[in-house]
């Protein structure tokens, strides 16, 4: 008769919070829709690849003090993983429309920016430069720099008129005058250094806004796992993370699911199913890149979960 009891009284209670769940649900501005999908998913096109094992890029390049790989490329969205040796130190740039950013991996960076103070990052210290400001890398020690290197698909890269260009194949560099320039703000700051969110000092989710372009930080703790959760697709851009910290395991539809690492890269075309979980036994964090601010997220239905 208590089980009975304890049915009702549950019942009762779902059918009078469901209201309440439908309202939340409208408010967050979920609604059921018919999104295009291919039948044969995306492909990654070289250089973009599922998984770039930051273990391998080593091996691939050892002996090597200077080195750089190819690491994204698409309509959207370019990064490279780059290698500088000791005392090295790039020409003076700017990117005329797009921002750019880096994520140090070993070694010791001075970034010079310009209207900033000099930045001196090592590893876990995340840059930004918004366009046309003037910058140049130097690596300070007597140890390499390692670090990605973010920005637009197809970006430029221009050079003030006192500066030498690096040559480009197939262009020529003419001189032109230019005006204006991008600025830093609330969200977008010179530099996150990772180790303070790691130290429990302060968190900042979101590092890069902008209207073409987004860096968000996820972290938490290891996630039990819904095998019939597919995870989400976007309709208009890929996404790819870093591994800041711990290892995240990933679920891309077509493959194995696996795990990344610190420092490893993991990529996936738009309109593919993917789920990143927190893995291992401790935190991990991912820095989540993609081309727009609010892009939309297509998930399976709540039936579908079950």
């Amino acid at each position: 008769m208590r089980y009975f009891k304890f049915l009702a009284l549950t019942v009762v209670f779902v059918l009078a919070l469901l209201p309440t769940l439908v309202l939340r649900g409208q408010q967050r501005g979920e609604t059921m829709v018919w999104a295009p999908k291919p039948i044969k998913g995306n492909p990654w096109v070289a250089p973009n690849k599922p998984h770039w094992k930051l273990s391998e890029l080593l091996a691939m390049h050892k002996g090597q003090t200077s080195w750089k790989e190819p690491i994204v490329r698409d309509s959207l969205l370019q990064a490279d993983y780059i290698q500088m040796a000791p005392g090295t130190k790039s020409p003076r740039q700017f990117h005329p429309d797009n921002r750019a950013w880096w994520i140090v991996q070993d070694g010791q960076v001075r970034f010079s920016i310009e209207g900033q103070a000099p930045i001196l990052a090592s590893k876990g210290f995340l840059v930004q430069v918004p366009y046309r400001n003037i910058y140049s890398l130097e690596v300070v020690g007597d140890k390499p720099a390692l670090f990605l290197a973010v920005t637009a698909g197809e970006a430029q890269t221009m050079y003030p008129a006192d500066e030498t260009p690096v040559p480009i194949p197939g262009f020529e560099f003419v001189k032109v005058r230019v005006s204006g320039k991008g600025n830093y703000d609330e969200i977008n700051k010179p530099f996150f250094d990772f180790n303070t969110m790691v130290a429990g000092q302060r968190g900042q989710p979101r590092f890069v806004v902008d209207d073409r372009l987004f860096a968000n930080i996820i972290r938490g703790m290891p996630q039990a796992d819904n095998p019939k959760d597919k995870g989400h697709f976007h309709e208009v851009s890929a996404e790819f993370w870093f591994v800041l910290e711990g290892k995240i395991e990933y679920k891309i539809e077509g493959l194995e699911t696996f795990v990344a690492d610190q420092g490893d890269v993991v990529y996936v075309p738009k309109q593919l199913w993917h789920r990143a979980h927190h893995a291992g036994t401790g935190y991990s964090t991912r820095l989540a890149m993609n081309g727009y601010p609010d892009m939309l997220h297509n998930y399976q239905p709540n039936e579908e979960l079950r």
